[in-house]
């Protein structure tokens, strides 16, 4: 119920009830929050009893749970997997797809999709294939636009 709130929240929540209720006053007021919330658990409880025995037995193992959007579409695809997404899920990892890609933007040979991608650019530039990362990089032409003054704007 509470997995959201931090250790600083809470410190915070209870020095405003303190402030707010006073301390002769506050366990009073926790016994009665404490009651309500039990009361009100107890009606949900036996709501979701009248449901379930007003439905019949054909709906004995139905969820409540079921009714959430999120929960009925992650039980739909991942339960019953008649697409095969498990398959396809398990056959793709992004993160090693993402390193190929970086290495070989860094000019890295780990892997097969490295240098093949490297190795075009390479001979296209007329290079061994790895980059010379101790040679000073050529800077850009001079445009005719004036610097930027973070100043004036």
């Amino acid at each position: 119920m509470f997995n959201d709130i931090g250790g600083l929240e809470l410190v915070t929540l209870v020095v405003l009830a303190v402030l707010v209720f006073g301390p002769e006053k506050l366990p009073k007021v926790i016994q009665d929050a404490s009651r309500f919330i039990r009361k009100i658990r107890e009606f949900s409880e036996n709501a979701k009893q009248d449901i379930r025995s007003e439905l019949g037995p054909e709906f004995k193992d139905f969820d409540f749970e079921d009714l959430n959007p999120k929960t009925f579409v992650r039980k739909q695809l991942l339960d019953n997997d008649d697409l095969g997404l498990k398959e396809i899920t398990g056959s793709f990892d992004l993160r090693k797809e993402m390193a190929d890609v970086a290495d070989a933007v860094n000019g890295h040979e780990s892997g097969s999709a490295a240098s093949d991608t490297v190795a075009p650019v390479a001979a296209a530039n007329g290079s061994s294939g790895t980059p010379d990362l101790l040679k000073k990089r050529e800077k850009p032409e001079q445009s005719d636009r004036p610097p930027f003054d973070a100043d004036a704007t």
